[in-house]
């Protein structure tokens, strides 16, 4: 699939960083960095998705006003080649995945404002056309409360949602009466961050027996916990470790699913490559998102349109992440734009 986008031509004259900022239903504060490439009257369009609002920062007051030399006659191919080339970072990252996501931002960019100089979009250059795409609610929950505020906005609203050692024996139950989880997510694979997920094989053995129809993302694959998740190999998903395709085969058994975030994968090249030894290799794939504030979202949703669209994709309007759910939300499925151009949705 790269091969019918690696030499489209592409003309960079200029670029411009955009702050953006939105208080979560995670409690936290968002803090995303949008990139616009223009050349020959079009602009491409990326966003920068790495989580340390203080870098974000730094990348804006650093490189906002010039201070990279992107300007050029390219290929998608040169301009990534170009980009190894380049310190994106003005300080150094605090954590290597952050390095993805800038280099993401860029790249995507770089694909959207290729894709409209040549008057067309990525579907059509890929051979693909968009599908009606299916989402999934992601969130956390200390009660079964918010699913109820959720499905006042969307009475259809399937989740993806993260189990921690809080789960009792009472939240799961009200949890799985109200039905329609799709993915949970245990963050298993984090090490060292806010969201680290639990390694309790008490807990992975309530939600599978809970849930025998949800898929289990990002268990710890340890000693301990292994007997639980065996027989439940076959709905065992990863995320945070795919990076790339060297990084599915480093799991400890061929993947059943995948989490496919473009962001972690840094590069056009890298996740055209693993999504098509996906196709190949039978291994089921759904999109997931970062918390996306601006056009990031919207490309994560055409991807999944175009690859995985019935899957439990991770890819709901942004406003399902508001602390105050809007009174009007887009329901699931979302229907593809009647005249896509670019990458984008």
């Amino acid at each position: 699939m790269y091969d019918r986008v690696a030499d489209l031509p592409l003309v960079v004259e200029d670029y411009a960083l955009t702050a953006g900022t939105l208080e979560t239903s995670s409690d936290f504060t968002r803090v995303s960095t949008a990139i616009g490439l223009s050349g020959e009257g079009e602009t491409g369009r990326g966003e920068d998705v790495g989580y340390d609002a203080d870098d974000q920062r730094r990348f804006q007051d650093a490189y906002g006003d010039g201070g990279l030399d992107l300007v050029g006659e390219y290929t998608v191919a040169s301009f990534s080649s170009r980009l190894d080339d380049l310190d994106l970072f003005p300080a150094p990252a605090t954590r290597e995945h952050d390095r993805h996501y800038r280099r993401w931002g860029l790249e995507s960019a770089a694909l959207d404002l290729t894709l409209r100089q040549a008057d067309t979009d990525l579907a059509s250059a890929l051979g693909r056309s968009y599908d009606p795409v299916r989402f999934v609610v992601s969130t956390r929950l200390e009660s079964a409360t918010r699913l109820d505020d959720l499905r006042a906005v969307h009475p259809e609203a399937e989740f993806k949602l993260d189990p921690t050692d809080d789960w009792d024996d009472a939240l799961v139950e009200a949890i799985a009466d109200r039905g329609g989880v799709r993915v949970l997510d245990l963050k298993g694979q984090y090490e060292g961050t806010s969201v680290d997920g639990s390694v309790d094989p008490a807990l992975y053995r309530r939600v599978l027996e809970a849930f025998p129809d949800a898929v289990i993302e990002d268990p710890a694959w340890t000693d301990a916990t292994r007997p639980v998740l065996e027989p439940a190999r076959d709905r065992i998903a990863w995320d945070a470790p795919i990076t790339g395709l060297a990084s599915v085969h480093e799991r400890p058994f061929e993947p059943a699913w995948l989490n496919i975030k473009p962001s972690r994968f840094g590069t056009v090249e890298s996740l055209l490559e693993t999504i098509a030894y996906c196709e190949t290799n039978d291994i089921s794939m759904y999109g997931g998102g970062q918390f996306e504030l601006g056009v990031g979202r919207g490309q994560i949703q055409a991807l999944s349109s175009l690859f995985y669209s019935n899957g439990p994709n991770d890819i709901a309007p942004g406003g399902y992440n508001a602390a105050d759910l809007p009174d009007e939300l887009p329901t699931s499925p979302l229907g593809p734009p009647s005249a896509p151009t670019g990458y984008r949705w």
